[in-house]
C-alpha cells in the first residue's frame, strides 16, 4: 500500500544489512519498520544525552539559597 510518508534511501554494508535484516525477522515485521523503530530508538538516546548535558550545565549554577521553594512554585 502507497504512503506519503517521507522516505529515505540508506546504503548498507552488508554484515549491517544482515543484522537489521534477522532483527526484522525476529521481530516478524519489514525491514521498513525495523530500521524506521531502531532509528527512533537512536533518536531517544540521543536526546537523553543531550538533556542530561543540558541539566550538568544548570547543575553547576544552582544556588540553594536562591532556590524557590516547592510552596513557593505550587
Amino acid at each position: 500500500m502507497p504512503t506519503k510518508n517521507p522516505r529515505i534511501n540508506v546504503i548498507l554494508e552488508e554484515p549491517l544489512y544482515a543484522t537489521i535484516e534477522q532483527l526484522a525477522k525476529r521481530d516478524k515485521v519489514s525491514l521498513s519498520l525495523k530500521v524506521r523503530d531502531l532509528v527512533k530508538e537512536a533518536l531517544a538516546v540521543e536526546e537523553d544525552v543531550a538533556l542530561s548535558l543540558f541539566a550538568e550545565e544548570r547543575e553547576k549554577t544552582f544556588r540553594k539559597a536562591t532556590a524557590l521553594k516547592h510552596n513557593e512554585v505550587w
